[in-house]
């Protein structure tokens, strides 16, 4: 029962890929519009040489000096390049996650060895998809930024520098999630054998545990993101 999860914690088995695909695309765009402001400030923060009016002591400041200069609206701008790219990005994620990992079941492969070739495999199509999504976004992001949205930024840049520019962090994307999600998996599992080992019904355990595996993944790859951000912009 400790390592067996309840039918709660997944889709069900007979789930067709249409389904894992519309709860990647909604769970998705939730995640990255939800603390898209936080990533408004993240982006300027790790600019090596930032201008004088982007020099933020934190994130709290970061986010009171934008509001204050520039309006609350400047937190959300280049959103939409997130909507359009996590969406997808997602969708293809979870579907393709969920394929692999039952076809590595049919062939026999342990279930930690199933999942972590799943995960990876499904990491490299969905950061085909997110890299130049974030590309567009991180320009848009930064403090005097020439592009008034992504979609302007999208055909500023395929037409001065070409689609290989949208794509130029994405070996560091890579690099950068695969380990992410080998942390953030394998810290979550811990975490909930400590505050849920019977595996109950308690949602708020996989906040706890969420947020733990999420610190903990982040904190391992954030240099990792700060070559992405510098690639970028």
């Amino acid at each position: 029962m400790g390592s067996e999860p309840d039918e709660y914690e997944s889709l069900l088995e007979q789930s067709s890929a249409a389904q894992h695909m519309i709860a990647g695309a909604c769970a998705g765009v939730m995640e990255h519009t939800l603390v898209y402001p936080v990533d408004c400030v993240k982006t300027r923060l790790q600019c090596l040489r930032p201008l004088e009016g982007a020099r933020y002591r934190g994130l709290l400041d970061g986010l009171r000096t934008i509001v204050v200069t520039e309006g609350i609206g400047r937190t959300l701008r280049g959103v939409g390049a997130v909507v359009f790219g996590a969406g997808p990005a997602h969708a293809l994620y979870f579907a393709s996650y969920e394929q692999m990992k039952l076809a590595c079941a049919r062939r026999g492969f342990n279930d930690q060895i199933g999942y972590g070739l799943s995960a990876v495999g499904a990491t490299v199509l969905h950061d085909s998809i997110m890299t130049p999504a974030d590309a567009v976004k991180q320009r848009v992001q930064v403090y005097r930024s020439p592009y008034s949205n992504s979609l302007d930024c999208f055909r500023a840049v395929l037409r001065s520098e070409g689609l290989a520019a949208l794509y130029r962090a994405y070996t560091t994307q890579l690099v950068m999630n695969i380990p992410f999600h080998v942390v953030h998996f394998n810290a979550y599992e811990l975490a909930q054998d400590y505050v849920n080992s019977e595996r109950h019904y308690a949602p708020s355990t996989h906040v706890i545990s969420g947020a733990i595996a999420g610190a903990c993944a982040a904190a391992c790859t954030n240099p990792l993101d700060v070559c992405k951000t510098l690639l970028n912009t």
